[in-house]
């Protein structure tokens, strides 16, 4: 809410003659993409921005300058109006990111520091929610929150549930293509079905039809519809029935409950009234990435009402400004969230004349935008040539004018400013990569930033370990983002050991324990439904088994020694030696220690085993218990004099100076979807994929649902189109130089990086070969042996 009393530097003879003047200060500061966004006064508006145009920067400006727009209204009439610009981003960093430039533009314009609020979507449901508990229907103080996943025990007690109350059905999953009854075989797909088949289609299927308003009874007509021997989508309502149910017994939420208890708020006359005329604007960063709920949540909230994107409805009243990049829409295969509906909201606003193109970038020199650009080119000419849905929109970038404000825009390119490499393996890959980490350090040691982007954590892992003694030597700080990230693992991992050491003889506990162990590379990668569908054959093998295999033997050796430790070790000690069995570095010690002081004082009046497994579960599933961490999270990442390891998935948001983009496979981008073995009973597709991509086609409002193989064919589309854009947001953090490599041998998996085998490169690195040829790096003759 903006000051009902102004101080009196705030006259209305002082706004007269000198805010306008301070307005357009500020507005010429702006590129013209993002004056447009400052230029909004009412109504809708569609802004798409292209990585490095400075989305976030134009979104404050164009807040401040709203805010000050009321003052402007006041000096004339001298009524100001209580009301604020409410900005809704989607992680907690970025909204403290925007917020202190809103506040640095408001301290330009000599304004208060108000008049705004900056949320995440799921703090503004909340504080919606919680300001009406009879509308809402939600008595927070007495409810717990949760994020549903495979691990959960309501997804695997909904699981449980629905496999008693479904035989048939399960049956019918059971023998899957061709089943010949023998029971060690059933004994595995029954562990396969309801440790992994069962608990992934529930979670993807509460996912996607929550986030969309869609009710259990709904899929089932759906399901109707579709010629399907397993029909998916009925089972997958069943389980979502199952899980609510549950929520519902116990008082627990998860994010869409708390987004659908907003609405609910809003869909009363009088509290949406009251609501809505607190509000200026709404303004929607990553608008691309939302899902059909939220995006409902915010039109209420801005006033838009109706079919407003039909071509019929030429007049949409509300005042939503949304900002966002269909091309870097990166998790739609993962997540409910889905660019179409961004994508729409673009179309219907261009309709209008209300779209505005941020298309101009200062963040890359124009070597690096050249070969971005040309991957977008490529990338759609090859899926046109297919006549398949095209992966990127038509919005290439393009460099700033001169005279830009941005200080150092399109920045001079650091040696050829795009480096293209073919190793001989991954380690050569790592000799050459660590060779110009060391050169651009010495040149330049404090004053520049740099990071790795892998595709996956284990990648990063494997690299950390390489480059270690390197960065060591030459007094590089490594810092590995995803080994930061898995602290927060710790209390999962440590209840997951202490649930099996309880009950060793749940094939659950010891699968979930198994599974542990190969994530710590404690153990081989190995079939762990073979092993845990006999927990007791597999601990404890009698006279009479078959000899067994080097990895089984060692799981179960150090499986036995696990169960030792409660025999041995006071109850107090046991996470400490679980966390030291599990070889954590210090800051997941210094977690597991924390961890190990909470549960103990919760347990001091009941000191035994399940009381210490309650609290774990409890501080697991309600997810309260925060990493050991030493400074801020977005400034760790890009820190200067720092080499960052870090995926390519969080890397969104962010830029260094160099950055490396080593093992580029075709594997990897563009992939497939990988069907494991283990499930191949059922069919080569995964039923969670089938059912998203079902649940995906009738939201979309067509009027054929695909069967399971068009499902599967479709959302294989889905998958390799989403990794090339996230390829496109990698080579798009880079500043001054991008480096690029595809070794000639890799992986199979990498949890086995040492079987190395000949592997063809991503699609995209081919091409930018032959567009490039002048960046592609030539290896010495001995390097190519």
């Amino acid at each position: 809410m903006l000051n009902s009393e102004l101080s009196p530097n705030f006259s209305g003879e002082f706004i007269q003659s000198q805010l306008q003047e301070k307005i357009w200060g500020v507005r010429n500061t702006l590129r013209p993409g993002q004056q447009q966004m400052a230029d909004w006064t009412s109504g809708l508006l569609a802004v798409s921005a292209v990585p490095g145009a400075g989305k976030s920067t134009g979104m404050a400006a164009a807040a401040a300058i709203a805010i000050a727009r009321q003052y402007q209204v006041y000096a004339e009439s001298g009524l100001l109006e209580r009301r604020q610009v409410v900005v809704v981003t989607f992680t907690r960093s970025a909204a403290a990111n925007i917020k202190t430039k809103i506040c640095q533009y408001l301290k330009d314009l000599s304004l208060p520091q108000s008049g705004f609020a900056v949320y995440t979507l799921h703090g503004l449901a909340l504080n919606i929610a919680s300001r009406y508990p009879d509308l809402s229907g939600l008595d927070l103080d007495n409810v717990t929150l949760i994020t549903p996943n495979q691990s959960h025990r309501f997804v695997r007690k909904a699981v449980e549930q629905w496999i008693n109350n479904h035989p048939e059905l399960y049956v019918r999953l059971l023998e899957g293509e061709q089943f010949d009854g023998e029971e060690t075989e059933k004994l595995r797909r029954q562990s396969v079905l309801r440790t992994e088949v069962l608990p992934d289609l529930a979670t993807t299927v509460i996912h996607e039809a929550k986030s969309s308003g869609i009710k259990p009874d709904q899929l089932r007509g759906w399901s109707e519809k579709i010629t399907d021997k397993y029909v998916t989508l009925r089972i997958a309502a069943g389980l979502y029935e199952e899980y609510e149910n549950l929520m519902r017994s116990h008082d627990f939420i998860d994010y869409d409950d708390m987004i659908l208890a907003a609405i609910r708020v809003l869909e009363n006359h009088s509290a949406r009234t009251i609501e809505q005329n607190q509000v200026l604007g709404v303004f929607e960063d990553e608008a691309q990435d939302s899902s059909p709920l939220q995006t409902k949540l915010l039109e209420i909230l801005a006033g838009v009402e109706g079919d407003n994107y039909s071509p019929t409805n030429p007049y949409s009243p509300g005042n939503l400004v949304r900002v966002g990049d269909p091309n870097q829409a990166i998790n739609s295969t993962f997540t409910p969230a889905d660019p179409i509906y961004f994508r729409d909201f673009c179309q219907f606003c261009h309709g209008l004349g209300k779209l505005a193109n941020m298309d101009q970038a200062g963040r890359s020199n124009r070597i690096i935008i050249a070969a971005a650009n040309y991957a977008l080119e490529w990338v759609n000419g090859f899926y046109q040539r297919k006549n398949r849905q095209l992966p990127f929109s038509e919005q290439k970038i393009r460099p700033v004018n001169t005279g830009d404000p941005q200080k150092n825009a399109n920045p001079v390119p650091t040696g050829r400013g795009l480096e293209l490499y073919k190793p001989r393996d991954i380690n050569h890959t790592v000799e050459l990569l660590s060779q110009r980490v060391v050169e651009l350090f010495a040149e330049n040691p404090h004053n520049m930033s740099a990071a790795i982007l892998v595709r996956e954590n284990r990648q990063g892992r494997w690299l950390t370990q390489r480059l270690e003694p390197v960065c060591k030597d030459h007094k590089i700080k490594l810092y590995d983002v995803g080994e930061s990230d898995r602290r927060s693992h710790v209390p999962k991992e440590i209840l997951a050991l202490l649930q099996f050491c309880h009950r060793p003889h749940s094939s659950d506990y010891l699968k979930a324990a198994l599974e542990v162990l190969v994530q710590r590379q404690l153990i081989p990668t190995q079939d762990l439904n073979a092993l845990a569908s006999l927990p007791e054959e597999f601990l404890y093998p009698g006279p009479l088994a078959a000899p067994r295999v080097e990895a089984v033997q060692k799981a179960a050796h150090l499986c036995r020694s696990l169960l030792r430790a409660p025999l041995e070790l006071p109850l107090y000690d046991l996470i400490s030696f679980v966390a030291l069995t599990l070889n954590y570095e210090q800051a997941e010690l210094a977690t597991a220690d924390k961890l190990a002081e909470r549960v103990n004082q919760q347990v001091t009046d009941h000191n035994s085993m399940e009381a210490m497994l309650a609290a774990l579960s409890e501080i697991v599933n309600s997810e309260r218990f925060e990493p050991v961490e030493t400074d801020d999270l977005e400034g760790r990442y890009t820190r200067p004099g720092q080499l960052t390891i870090i995926t390519m998935h969080k890397a969104k948001g962010l830029d260094w100076d160099y950055v490396f983009i080593p093992f580029l496979h075709e594997k990897s981008i563009p992939g497939k979807f990988w069907v494991p073995p283990k499930s191949q009973f059922l069919g080569k597709f995964t039923l969670s994929e089938v059912a998203r991509a079902q649940i995906r086609t009738a939201l979309h409002g067509k009027s054929h649902i695909p069967n399971v193989y068009q499902a599967w064919e479709e959302a294989e589309h889905l998958k390799m189109s989403e990794e090339y854009r996230l390829l496109y947001v990698a080579m798009t953090r880079a500043k001054r130089l991008l480096w690029m490599s595809a070794s000639q041998q890799a992986p199979f998996s990498w949890s086995n990086p040492e079987n190395l085998q000949a592997e063809p490169p991503c699609p995209v690195f081919v091409a930018l070969q032959r567009q490039f040829p002048e960046c592609v790096v030539d290896l010495p003759e001995d390097f190519r042996k």
